[in-house]
This record gives C-alpha cells, sequence and structure tokens, in this order.
C-alpha cells in the first residue's frame, strides 16, 4: 500500500479534538501534577490524624472511673502503688469525698493525695490551700483553674506531646526534694510550672520544672505526669522510688478516689436548719500568702458560713464547671502549631496557585493545524505498518457502502443481498460481482488491497454519474 493510493481513500478522518480542549496528553500531565501535591498532603493529614488519635487513646483521662485508684487494678489504676504504700509501712486511708479527706487529716501528720484535682467543685478548691502545718498535698498534673482556685502561686507552662524519664536534675537546677534525688530518673518530664510572675516564692524544681514542692506550714508537691503512680509504668526507671517517697513521708496517707465529677458542697443540714455541716470557702479563694503561714480564712475548712438557716452562697450547680485549659490544645506544644498554621497557609497558596481561572472561556488559537490529507496519509500508513489490510479493506467498503446509499436513497434495513441487488442496476454489473466487492473476503496482499479500493472508487463513480442522479459537481 503506498501513500497516493491511500490519499483517495474515502474513509472518515478521525475526529480532531474539541476546539478550546487540552490535548490527552497534557490533560494526563496535568493530573499528575495535581496527584504529587494532594497525595503528600492527604498522606500528610491522614498520618497527623493518626498520630492524633493514638495520642488520645494512650493518654489517660483523670475522669475516668478507676483513675489511680488505690482499689483499681487497671492500667490507669493505683493499686501496686497502694500495696507498695503498705509493704513499706504506711497507712493507706481511702476517701472518695474531700470532707472526710479534710477531716482525717486532723488526727495527725499525713499526705493528702489528689490524683484528679479537675473533679473537685470549683467552691471545694480553696480548702486544698489552706491544710494545718505538717501535712503535705500533692497535686497531679492540676491545671491553671485548680492552681487558682486553690490559691497556690502556679502555673503551667510548656507541656510535651508525651512523658520523658528524665534526671531531677534536668533543666540545669540542683533538686531540693529528697525523695526526688533518692529515686533518680523518673517519668516526670510533661508537664512544667513555674512561679506566678511577679511573686517572690520560693519553690523547689525538681525534673526540668516538671515537679514543684512549696515549703511552708504545709507543703504542697505539684507533679505535672501520672505516669510515676499509674499501674503500668510504676515498675519503670524510678517511678516507684518517686512515688512512694512523695506519699509515705509521714507514715499515713489520705487518699482521695474521686469517680467522677463532685457535688456542690452542702451548706446546711438536711433539711435547711441547724449548723452548716460543711463550710469551705465560696469561690475557691484563700488567702494563701506563699510561705504556709497565712491563718485560714472565713472559708477555710471548720468555719462556719452563712446564718444557721441553710442559706449560703454557693451555687447550686451540680457538678464543677468545664475547665478553661483545651485538652486538646494543651496536648501540643505551642512550634507545633505555629508549624501547623505554616503548612495550612503553603496548602493555601498552593491551592489559590494551581486553581482554575475565573470567568467566562476565551478562544485561543490552535497551536498545530493538521490538514485532512495528512491526516488520511498517516493513517493509512498505521495500517500499512500494522498490516491491517483486513481492517483498512473493511474502512474502505464502510465508506463505499456510505456513499452508495446516500446516492441511491437505499433504507438503512437492508440486507446485503438487497444492496447488491439495487446497486448492480446502476452500475452496470451483476449482484454477485456487487457483493463480493462490497461484502467479500478481506485481501490478502497490498496489491489485492489498491485493487480494491481503486474498483470501490469506480463503483461510487459509477453510480453518481447514472441517468436521474446528481453527479459529483452538481451544485444540488
Amino acid at each position: 500500500m503506498t501513500g497516493p493510493a491511500t490519499a483517495t481513500v474515502g474513509g472518515p478522518p478521525p475526529a480532531p479534538p474539541a476546539a478550546g480542549g487540552p490535548p490527552p496528553a497534557a490533560s494526563v500531565r496535568r493530573r499528575r501534577r495535581r496527584h504529587r501535591v494532594l497525595v503528600p498532603l492527604a498522606l500528610a493529614a491522614a498520618l497527623l490524624a493518626g498520630t492524633i488519635a493514638a495520642h488520645e487513646v494512650d493518654q489517660p483521662d483523670p475522669g475516668d472511673p478507676g483513675f489511680l485508684s488505690p482499689v483499681a487494678t487497671d492500667d490507669d489504676g493505683g493499686s501496686r502503688l497502694a500495696d507498695a504504700l503498705r509493704a513499706r509501712g504506711v497507712t493507706v486511708a481511702r476517701e472518695t469525698d474531700l470532707l472526710p479527706a479534710l477531716l482525717g487529716l486532723d488526727r495527725g501528720p499525713a499526705t493528702l493525695f489528689v490524683p484528679a484535682a479537675e473533679l473537685l467543685h470549683p467552691d471545694t478548691l480553696g480548702a486544698l490551700g489552706e491544710l494545718p502545718a505538717g501535712r503535705r498535698l500533692v497535686l497531679v498534673d492540676p491545671s491553671r483553674r485548680v492552681l487558682e482556685s486553690a490559691g497556690l502561686p502556679l502555673v503551667p507552662t510548656d507541656r510535651r506531646w508525651a512523658t520523658r524519664a528524665v534526671g531531677p536534675e534536668a533543666g540545669g537546677r540542683p533538686c531540693a526534694v529528697p525523695e526526688a534525688t533518692r529515686a533518680g530518673v523518673a517519668a516526670a518530664g510533661l508537664q512544667r510550672y513555674a512561679a506566678v510572675p511577679g511573686t517572690a516564692t520560693a519553690l523547689d524544681r525538681c525534673y526540668a520544672d516538671g515537679l514543684v514542692r512549696l515549703p511552708g506550714r504545709a507543703e504542697v508537691v505539684v507533679i505535672g505526669a501520672s505516669d510515676p503512680f499509674r499501674n503500668d509504668r510504676i515498675a519503670e526507671h524510678g517511678n516507684e522510688a518517686l512515688a512512694t517517697g512523695l506519699l509515705g513521708v509521714h507514715g499515713r496517707v489520705v487518699w482521695l478516689d474521686l469517680d467522677g465529677p463532685a457535688p456542690a458542697p452542702t451548706f446546711g443540714r438536711p433539711g435547711g436548719t441547724g449548723e452548716p455541716a460543711w463550710s469551705p470557702t465560696p469561690g475557691g479563694s484563700t488567702g494563701y500568702d506563699g510561705d504556709g503561714s497565712g491563718e485560714a480564712g472565713p472559708g477555710g475548712p471548720g468555719t462556719a458560713t452563712g446564718d444557721g438557716d441553710g442559706s449560703g452562697d454557693a451555687p447550686d450547680s451540680a457538678g464543677p464547671p468545664p475547665p478553661d485549659d483545651h485538652p486538646l490544645l494543651d496536648a501540643f506544644p505551642p512550634w507545633f502549631w505555629a508549624l501547623l498554621l505554616q503548612l495550612a497557609l503553603v496548602a493555601l497558596l498552593i491551592v489559590l496557585w494551581r486553581a482554575r481561572r475565573l470567568g467566562p472561556p476565551v478562544t485561543e488559537p490552535l497551536p498545530v493545524e493538521v490538514r485532512s490529507a495528512e491526516t488520511v496519509l498517516g493513517r493509512a500508513r498505521l495500517y500499512q505498518r500494522a498490516r491491517a489490510r483486513g481492517p483498512a479493506a473493511a474502512t474502505l467498503r464502510t465508506a463505499a457502502l456510505g456513499r452508495l446509499r446516500g446516492r441511491l436513497d437505499l433504507p438503512a434495513t437492508l440486507g446485503p443481498a438487497e444492496v447488491a441487488a439495487r446497486v448492480a442496476g446502476p452500475a452496470g454489473g451483476t449482484p454477485e460481482q456487487i457483493h463480493e466487492l462490497l461484502f467479500g473476503a478481506a485481501p490478502q496482499t497490498d496489491t489485492e488491497l489498491l485493487e480494491l479500493a481503486r474498483s470501490l472508487e469506480r463503483l461510487t463513480r459509477t453510480v453518481a454519474a447514472a441517468p436521474g442522479r446528481p453527479t459529483e459537481g452538481d451544485p444540488r
């Protein structure tokens, strides 16, 4: 099959691409570029979401029942710590309400252990800062609201993503707490604490400010991690020595085990008559002066407020309000949020850069114009290179049959035999010859294919020039 012969083939050329549309190759490249941008962002978002979910599942919730409870044996419980204290001769008294726990401190020197101060009612938090002399208060990971309500001159500062085991002298400061010095490395590096700005409170800092002690009439020890007290982490590093040392200094521990948010305190006995049964400082305000020498204010334990008829100033709320600090915000360091904001801005810039221009469509000239003759010649060469004589012959016969149907007004429902009979008259041949030409076998050589093309061309010209039919040059 040669070029000049194939130029006369009447097969329909392939449809050109729509005007204004991108070529297929350019469209594929554009999709690939979008994938290069979107796939990494999607993977980063999935990794971040999975990490956050895993972190939230791994971190214990102080509001869960059994959290650091002396009778709970699960991972977040404190039964192993209670057993270790009893093995050292320390008495463990479990209380489920703050009032009995405070009354238990009146029987002699003891340590009040509050593992979940967030569950206490705000009107009772002030009593934590007014303990009698010779007592110790141990708070686990208290929030800013708890510290302010208890009147403790401390504020939370930096918080890590996960707890780190550090030495007591970490942070470049010597540790003045003997229990921490004896314990050595412990998992106490999570939440850091510092003195309230503008106060001259003396603090004993250990574990890179993860453990802070306020010396005074009643010692207050604040530790920013619950790991040394939990069943699943107490056997690691020096956690057990640190936990037992902080709680067993006086030989007796009053363990405040809350199973949920504490209700509002009752100002008065049942029925609203008689002297008040429990009278903390309404609102949680105290007179803590930083050295523990201040006297208990009007709202301290054991003082009666009200007029004796059961009326008080405390709100009738059934529980503490939600904390001010958002747990998700506190779970990440500040630099993480700054980095996340920068990544979001970069993603926004990429979206704006790759977004389609808004506005009506505009016409643009085609980069290349291909003539129809070149298209036919290129298609013929493809057939020749592939030795596709059968498909080439089928294309030629289909094009010729379409022209004949239009010239002779042949219905599309006619079969091959009827078409051959209708064409035989104007063409001046027999139906068998026309049938073989239009519906015969595929040629086996290029010579036979050329002869078929010439025969089909003569057939269509003969029918077009037949009497009673318009010719190719007729304006009609």
